[in-house]
């Protein structure tokens, strides 16, 4: 093999060996005050994923959860968009990853609420348990991932 050859060669393996979820940027949509959505993006970052944080009013982030059908019992302190997908509150990112690798027919993942010690939620060694639900696409959900 040529040099060159070679050069280019090592040069594209990066971009081959990425996993599809390194590729996708997560817009996440948060209030401006809220520190746990910063410390939740901080979390994705840290594990490598692109991210791209907006601030926007409460108002606009209410409006815009629901055109995506995040209802009430869905909804959390912040929204993401993945691809296709919207991620709504403290998801892990190894579920993110996992549903971005699988790409499932689905609307999406959530983390109702904002159990402790989910991430950009610790407390210490405080944990609640929690899951990840998948949103379906008519709406309904199904467990994706338990955390203890």
């Amino acid at each position: 093999m040529h040099r060159r050859s070679l050069l280019l060669a090592a040069a594209a393996l990066p971009l081959v060996s990425l996993p599809a979820a390194a590729q996708e940027t997560i817009r996440i949509m948060k209030s401006p005050t809220c520190g746990c959505c910063t410390a939740w993006a901080d979390h994705l970052a840290a594990a490598g994923l692109a991210t791209e944080v907006r601030n926007v009013p409460d108002d606009q982030l209410w409006a815009m959860k629901e055109q995506l059908g995040i209802t009430g019992d869905l909804a959390s302190c912040h929204t993401a968009l993945a691809g296709p997908y919207v991620i709504e509150g403290h998801v892990p990112t190894a579920d993110i990853q996992r549903l971005l690798a699988e790409r499932p027919e689905a609307r999406g993942l959530t983390v109702p609420g904002m159990p402790i010690g989910s991430p950009g939620m610790e407390m210490g060694d405080e944990r609640e348990p929690f899951d990840t639900l998948l949103i379906l696409a008519d709406g309904r959900t199904e467990v994706f991932a338990s955390h203890a």
